[in-house]
């Protein structure tokens, strides 16, 4: 069975939602952290709701409602989203609170909204859907999961069109304390010098991207998702290759016939010997892109990159700034999305034009 992705909607550091493709240009950041730039919400969003809403929670109905825009999709059969953090801010308002008035006198509404399932349920009550509801709090593997979730439920053939996404946000608390870990870099780094830098730490990202994945081509559909996999904590870089040639050969691609690979490089120098080990073994010659210079690191920067194929395999071109190395085909037909959050938790996403 194909699993054709009808619809696309995407909020990230750069402006991605303004169009819903990709921006003419990058951004400027300096600095270890990447915010999201974030478009008007009264596009989709009733303004009184607005003022109610954490970011976290409009960019991921920004995100829903761009992707059902694409897909011509009013009320999706499902809906299925992946966050590590959650609803961060709201849970900081209601920590400080309680901390500043002594546990006393403590409103609902933050820890009300604080909980992980609130992007999921919010999206719910604006579109009025009844149907399944399902958030993945999974660490590195919560984008990933929910995938699987959806991809199962259409295979069943309980639903024709699946609402899938992830979102996670970045607030001032969660980056300081984040930061105590040693995760991102001491010195103001560009996005140019984020990826030829040799030295440890990334930069924190955040963002929102959503995909109505169906079991019928819809009008604006231009890539399959065709292959799904993920590997927790490898014993070392030689476990990898026989795995990505295993799910290759799972799904009838050899590695020739990938037109492009999408590494999570990060500018973490441990961490970004695992893509320089799978480009340099199994796919030398090939070109590949990136992305985690354009939208920062965060457990769920995995949905940003199929984001990214999807536009790449839509558009047929790579932008000049995701292109890391090698020549770009004059067509793409298939595009392999290797990624890994802190080492431990590995995915591949295989996305096939239509």
């Amino acid at each position: 069975m194909n699993i054709y992705i009808q619809g696309t909607g995407c909020v990230s550091p750069q402006e991605t939602a303004a169009g819903n493709t990709f921006p003419a240009a990058v951004l400027p950041w300096e600095g270890p952290r990447l915010k999201a730039w974030e478009p008007d919400y009264k596009q989709w969003i009733d303004v009184k709701l607005i003022r109610r809403m954490s970011r976290v929670i409009k960019m991921g109905v920004a995100a829903a409602k761009l992707s059902l825009q694409e897909a011509g999709v009013e009320i999706p059969d499902a809906i299925i989203t992946g966050t590590a953090y959650g609803c961060l801010d709201d849970t900081g308002v209601f920590l400080s609170k309680m901390i500043n008035q002594q546990e006393e006198m403590l409103t609902p509404t933050a820890f009300i909204q604080s909980t992980h399932n609130t992007v999921a349920g919010q999206i719910a009550l604006m579109l009025g859907c009844h149907a399944y509801n399902n958030t993945f709090v999974h660490k590195g593997f919560s984008f990933e999961s929910a995938l699987l979730d959806s991809i199962m439920i259409l295979r069943e053939g309980r639903s024709s069109s699946i609402l899938a996404g992830a979102m996670d946000e970045l607030t001032n608390h969660s980056f300081n304390i984040l930061s105590r870990f040693d995760l991102y870099k001491k010195e103001p780094v560009t996005h140019q010098q984020l990826l030829t830098s040799n030295t440890h730490g990334t930069v924190a990202g955040e963002g929102a991207a959503c995909f109505v994945l169906g079991t019928e081509k819809g009008p604006n559909t231009k890539a399959k998702l065709t292959g799904l996999t993920t590997l927790y904590k490898p014993a070392g870089k030689a476990e990898i290759s026989p795995d990505i040639t295993s799910f290759l050969a799972a799904h009838n691609c050899s590695q020739d016939e990938v037109s492009l690979v999408i590494t999570g490089r990060n500018g973490d120098a441990s961490g970004d010997e695992w893509y320089e080990y799978v480009e340099n073994t199994l796919f030398a010659g090939k070109p590949v892109a990136g992305f985690k210079h354009l939208c920062g690191e965060y457990p769920t920067a995995a949905s940003f990159g199929m984001w990214m194929g999807n536009r790449i395999l839509a558009e047929q071109k790579v932008p000049a700034e995701a292109l890391l190395k090698g020549k770009v085909p004059e067509q793409f037909k298939k595009v392999l999305i290797y990624n890994h959050y802190k080492q431990t938790h590995h995915s591949l996403i295989l996305l096939t034009a239509c």
